[in-house]
């Protein structure tokens, strides 16, 4: 196996570990939520004036699966949808004051697990953060061109 399968592998491994340690925590505290729902919720909390096209793109969905997404999370109550005075065609969603105790839930959540792996980032210094933020951004830039090429021709 050479280095560029074994840096794929860690991260695929490290990402799997991370979320079988975090997924007992995760479902019993937000009992009845989908993990897409809650975060999808966790992006309309975080982002102002979402929309269905900023949502997909932001989880590489198609559209159509998104609206599937907000219609339940509407349903259950969790977000509302709005349109801006100046804009009549476009239609945003925010978050209920039962969207907003989840996104809390979610984001306490998220506290607790990097409080359990505060030891493992003390140890990493500014240079090492540094040298793995890069190549992340790297490895990130190459694959949004990668979908690009692939939107491209799906749109021709």
């Amino acid at each position: 196996m050479n280095k560029e399968e074994q840096v794929i592998r860690a991260f695929r491994d490290l990402f799997n570990k991370m979320v079988w340690l975090n997924k007992a925590r995760m479902e019993s505290s937000l009992k009845g939520y989908k993990s897409s729902e809650v975060h999808c919720v966790e992006y309309i909390g975080r982002n102002g004036d979402s929309n269905v096209t900023k949502l997909a793109e932001s989880f590489y969905m198609t559209r159509g699966a998104i609206t599937k997404l907000t219609k339940k999370l509407m349903e259950k109550g969790i977000i509302e949808s709005y349109q801006k005075p100046d804009n009549k065609k476009e239609i945003y969603f925010r978050l209920t004051k039962q969207g907003k105790v989840i996104n809390k839930v979610h984001e306490e959540l998220h506290k607790e697990f990097q409080e359990r792996d505060k030891a493992v980032f003390e140890q990493v210094s500014e240079k090492q953060f540094d040298s793995m933020l890069g190549f992340v951004e790297k490895y990130s830039r190459h694959l949004d061109a990668e979908i690009k090429k692939l939107d491209d021709i799906c749109l021709k």
